[in-house]
């Protein structure tokens, strides 16, 4: 495991510092990139991995790669932002090979690493928060650029101060065997599954991605991840409506069509199987608690 990894890249994207207020409201958002979150001032949620985060001073948050996520301010919030991509060996990612806390009390240098590594990349900041404005492969590939202007001290500071940060959400190894995911080039379905819940997604689709047989592609994956293909699809539409329910005020049938399930019954029955409550009980449930 050390030595997958030894090879985990940082790529910075953007990092600023950001005043907040009730605009900063977006929903459906599905990022290639981390951000990395320094609350100073105020209060906002952040909706993720079928949890809400209430953003408040002198904590930092993560919010992974390829999630689901929305994002909320009710009145007003300050905060230093970082954006970055993150890969180790044949672009997996380490979301795949450890467990992370997403919410953590900042220590006395935190906000000090997140004043240095806007000083070194002041140029960095994101003018427009409406993810739709960068969250793009043209503004990406132009902020990925930008790391190449940096003189070789500014680099490895950037890259130092991103690791400290980075490495202070980390918990545990996720995979508890030796099995190199890179070797069966998963990670890339497993983006593919998140970004495309809406749409309907096949075991041969997949296969045919990482030019397996299904057969092959399907043994591969539960040994993986511990189920199959179909199922594994399965729970990730349920944790998205879970979200959904949570965070929206879309009809039941409006939410299965977000999470690729078009068949209200089948929504139904199907969230049931998973959660035990049928999701008008649940969206019930969790208002009044």
């Amino acid at each position: 495991m050390i030595e997958i990894l030894q090879s985990l890249r940082l790529t910075l994207l953007n990092t600023g510092y950001a005043n907040l207020n009730s605009s900063w409201d977006f929903e459906n958002v599905i990022s290639p990139f981390t951000r990395m979150y320094y609350i100073t001032k105020g209060s906002a949620k952040v909706y993720h991995n079928n949890q809400v985060f209430t953003l408040k001073p002198g904590y930092m948050y993560l919010i992974p790669s390829y999630c689901y996520a929305k994002y909320s301010c009710d009145n007003y919030h300050e905060q230093f932002y970082i954006s970055f991509l993150q890969e180790v060996n044949n672009g997996v990612s380490i979301y795949s090979l450890k467990d992370f806390n997403y919410e953590i009390e900042a220590d006395e240098n935190d906000k000090m690493y997140f004043e240095r590594l806007l000083a070194l990349n002041s140029n960095r900041e994101i003018i427009n928060s409406d993810p739709k404005t960068y969250d793009n492969k043209p503004t990406l590939q132009d902020f990925i650029k930008q790391n190449e202007v940096l003189s070789t001290k500014d680099f490895l500071e950037t890259q130092g101060l991103l690791t400290i940060l980075f490495s202070k959400f980390v918990t545990s190894y996720k995979l508890q065997n030796n099995i190199q995911i890179a070797d069966y080039g998963m990670q890339k379905i497993l983006n593919y599954i998140n970004k495309n819940l809406h749409l309907p997604i096949t075991v041969v689709e997949l296969a045919t991605i990482c030019n397996y047989s299904s057969d092959h592609f399907s043994k591969l994956f539960k040994e993986l991840y511990g189920s199959g293909p179909s199922k594994y699809i399965q729970e990730k539409r349920i944790e998205r409506s879970q979200l959904l329910l949570l965070t929206t005020n879309d009809s039941l049938n409006e939410i299965a069509e977000k999470v690729g399930l078009n068949n209200i019954s089948y929504f139904s029955r199907l969230f049931k199987k998973y959660t035990g409550k049928t999701p008008a009980f649940f969206r019930k449930e969790q208002v009044n608690i």
